[in-house]
């Protein structure tokens, strides 16, 4: 019940403070030029040719379309799926700390931490498709978290099998969660067949001889791979209706667009190695109200919380290392599966926003480092504190309808590079 109530008061939290002035800039801006179009056209009564931004699966775009058919085709109508989503991923961190730290307070600082280290704010309010996965994956991982620790995790699986399906049915980056689980299980699985056990075995261990006795092979395929692919492909069904061959088309387009090496360049790329230093932003919006004053929107990432989580990330390896801790062998997979998994790809074109997944996930390393030990409470609430303080020193260029002065613009970007 208090679970509930706790889920309850930071969506209506979220929700408000992601919803002030959504509707400013009144315009398309940044990718929106690609998705609303690509939304407006699934609400034709016959779909006309081409098919608009068809190297992007469905989902994301019909919740926008639902939004502009409901609310009008306006900026509100437009947005209002991505403060939804970006309530729901918060209220996600925060079941996903519960299942990683069995406490309410910690859970809900790393929901806090989450939300102000400036990236889920922006991409919550604008109409883009990485919100959407963000949350469906989240939520996934709270599900297969809480499954972890059960010697019967069945249901719990299936639960994050359909939330993996609804991600990567918003943006196939979900798949790397996906990916994630699957290698989690099949090494303990092998580990298993091996016989190995842990001469000084604790109750703490990520891995154990005996663990989840009855999930049989036939359990796993179905819960990591038929639920997720019946739930992905069901999302194709209001475009193609039951037509395999268009259902099978689509999807080597998507897979064509995400592997290709030919594509152009753009002003803010950014490689994967770069995104947790904060080295390259994206400039989704920066506009010229007069001669001193700009409305911008910028994605950066906190850095007082961004930067920090790399040493947190570091003793989660350490103690994950040392001590074969469950909770920090978990962080780090769900922190360097979708980071890393960019790494493999051929394409060359990259952006920091990729990196929304795997900074979001840091806030659950943060607060394990902060938590560790004989660590004082207050010390954790404190740097909520602190990463409150940078998101909020960041506003002025993290929503558009604030607006910011040249000066304050000129302090903010601390580095050239973030210009």
């Amino acid at each position: 019940m208090r679970t509930g109530l706790v889920a309850g008061v930071l969506f209506i939290l979220a929700h408000f403070a992601l919803l002030i002035g959504i509707t400013t800039p009144e315009k398309f801006y940044f990718d929106e030029v690609h998705y609303v179009p690509a939304a407006r056209q699934m609400l034709e009564p016959v779909m006309r040719e081409p098919m608009l931004n068809p190297m992007h699966p469905p989902l994301a775009k019909q919740f926008i379309a639902l939004s502009i058919h409901s609310l009008g085709d306006t900026p509100l109508g437009w947005r209002y799926p991505g403060v939804l989503f970006g309530s729901l991923a918060v209220v996600a961190v925060y079941l996903c700390g519960l299942a990683l730290f069995a406490a309410r307070g910690p859970a809900v600082a790393a929901s806090l931490l989450a939300f102000f280290n400036q990236m889920l704010f922006v991409q919550s309010r604008i109409a883009m498709l990485d919100i959407f996965g963000l949350a469906f994956s989240l939520l996934a991982i709270a599900a297969f978290v809480h499954g972890f620790r059960r010697e019967r995790p069945h249901l719990w699986f299936a639960l994050a099998g359909i939330g993996l399906g609804l991600s990567a049915a918003c943006k196939w980056s979900g798949l790397f969660v996906l990916a994630v689980c699957i290698v989690i299980i099949a090494v303990i699985r092998l580990m298993q067949n091996w016989r190995t056990q842990f001469a000084d075995a604790r109750p703490e261990d990520w891995y154990w001889p005996d663990l989840w006795p009855d999930f049989k092979a036939w359990h796993f395929a179905a819960c990591f791979i038929l639920i997720p692919a019946a739930v992905y492909l069901a999302t194709f069904i209001p475009l193609y209706g039951f037509s395999v061959p268009d259902i099978w088309q689509a999807q080597r387009r998507i897979f064509s667009d995400n592997t290709t090496t030919a594509i152009a360049g753009h002003t803010y790329m950014s490689s994967w190695p770069s995104w947790p230093f904060l080295v390259r932003p994206v400039w989704y919006l920066f506009d010229k109200v007069d001669e001193d004053h700009i409305a911008a929107v910028v994605l950066l990432g906190n850095p007082l919380i961004l930067w920090p989580a790399l040493l947190a990330v570091a003793i989660c390896l350490r103690d994950f290392i040392v001590t074969r801790r469950v909770d920090a062998f978990l962080i780090l997979a769900f922190y360097l599966g979708p980071y890393v998994a960019w790494a493999l790809l051929p394409r060359t074109l990259g952006f920091i926003y990729y990196y929304l997944p795997a900074a979001t996930t840091a806030s659950f390393a943060l607060v394990y480092a902060l938590k560790r030990g004989s660590t004082p409470v207050w010390l954790l609430w404190a740097y909520v504190a602190i990463g409150f303080a940078g998101f909020a020193a960041m506003v002025p260029i993290s929503a558009a309808f604030i607006g910011t002065s040249m000066a304050t613009f000129s302090r903010l970007m601390i580095f050239q590079n973030w210009i």
